[in-house]
């Protein structure tokens, strides 16, 4: 006979484990400990075998007969019930291994293997957090483009823009690094373009007027503040690198000899290949009286508090300001802008080598060492033009020499 749910919920414990049989090989074993399990009696290729239906109450009548149907089901489907949920449990605990949250954290670690910045790691860290509850627990391989689109919402809803934007390329880039460890298939942050608002672009601010920007070469002449900032000051405009990159550039990078600057990959944006810099004369010359200065040191520019840390990164934004250029004007990276606008401008160079020496590293591997060797003679030249190009804007103009009685 069948049996009932008062007969199950109210089976007395005995000194010695018992039956109570249910029908279709499903039974349940009462223990001395008082502990009542459902158990599965089946036959598989000729062998008595015993699986495991779970623990009543947690597993109450109704439940316990459905788990003996389905594992009759897959027997006549000549699959063996106990090594399918063996499998199965495999593959819960494989998905449990495989959330979003394990595989940002792995990507963490690579890009710290890989000498990526405290900051970067810093910054990635945060961006994963902000997604973390509503993806992190769920595997990779089954996120949907609608599942990232409800975790990019709520960022996007409070006005943050761009860190939605910043975040579903984030994402992406965890999937890309589950594809290529073969857990996961596709990328759903690929569907998303067009999915958010988009930001309104603000650009940093730059002088790229050619007569304003000499007026801002002849201001920083006239700066007064420490040495070291005045170096910074007159150098950054010359080589126009990165603002990260020229306070944090240490002396061992500099070949005076060559009249070459070798920015290591690590200190780079994109973290890729070394950066070349063609010092031309008046950068050296600016470079040789911060030697006496800041030589017996490491870094070219050093903090005014320790010697051991290069220069705090609002250290030439600030003299700007005392320059009396606002926010708003001008910036250290603005430097960048305003020899881009006015070498293009002069139509002299190939945009390419422009792009080069701006360090805008092409994805293409082949491309991008290809190119690096195809510019370097132009950009050497180029850089020599453009730092005789400052001096003339300094002056105010080209000054032609006045033939003798004229």
């Amino acid at each position: 006979m069948p049996l009932t749910e008062i007969e199950v919920r109210t089976a007395k414990v005995k000194e010695k484990p018992y039956k109570l049989t249910d029908g279709g090989w499903l039974f349940l074993l009462v223990n001395p400990t008082g502990s009542k399990l459902w158990r599965l009696s089946y036959r598989f290729n000729g062998k008595q075998k015993l699986l495991s239906l779970g623990a009543y109450p947690h597993v109450g009548l109704k439940d316990a007969r459905a788990r003996r149907d389905n594992a009759k089901a897959l027997l006549s489907k000549g699959v063996d019930p106990g090594e399918q949920k063996k499998i199965d449990a495999r593959n819960t605990a494989q998905a449990g291994a495989n959330t979003f949250g394990v595989l940002a954290d792995e990507l963490l670690d690579k890009k710290q293997r890989e000498g990526r910045s405290e900051a970067t790691l810093v910054k990635l860290r945060w961006i994963f957090d902000l997604v973390r509850p509503v993806i992190g627990e769920r595997p990779v391989a089954e996120l949907t483009s609608a599942d990232i689109l409800a975790a990019l919402r709520p960022i996007e809803t409070r006005g943050r823009l761009e860190t939605a934007r910043r975040v579903r390329s984030n994402i992406g880039e965890v999937f890309r690094y589950a594809i290529a460890t073969g857990r996961a298939e596709n990328d759903p942050t690929a569907a998303l373009k067009g999915a958010l608002a988009s930001p309104v672009v603000k650009h940093r601010p730059a002088i790229t007027e050619p007569k304003a920007f000499g007026g801002l070469l002849r201001a920083i002449d006239s700066y007064d503040g420490m040495p070291e900032t005045c170096a910074a000051l007159k150098l950054i405009p010359l080589v126009f690198v990165r603002p990260g990159e020229l306070r944090t550039a240490e002396w061992k990078e500099i070949d005076f000899d060559k009249s070459l600057w070798t920015i290591p990959a690590p200190k780079t944006k994109t973290k890729r290949i070394d950066h070349l810099v063609y010092l031309p004369p008046q950068a050296i010359a600016i470079l040789r009286e911060l030697k006496k200065i800041t030589g017996d040191g490491k870094f070219l520019f050093p903090s005014v508090r320790s010697r051991a840390r290069c220069m705090s990164e609002n250290t030439v934004n600030g003299a700007l300001r005392r320059l009396g250029y606002t926010k708003e004007e001008v910036c250290g990276h603005g430097f960048r802008a305003s020899a881009s606008s006015i070498l293009n401008e002069s139509g002299l160079w190939n945009p390419d080598a422009i792009e080069r020496q701006l360090a805008h590293i092409d994805n293409d591997s082949i491309r991008r060492a290809y190119a690096r060797a195809e510019y370097w003679d132009e950009r050497v030249r180029m850089m020599g033009w453009w730092a005789d190009k400052c001096d003339e804007l300094r002056r105010g103009g080209h000054v032609i020499p006045m033939r003798a009685g004229a």
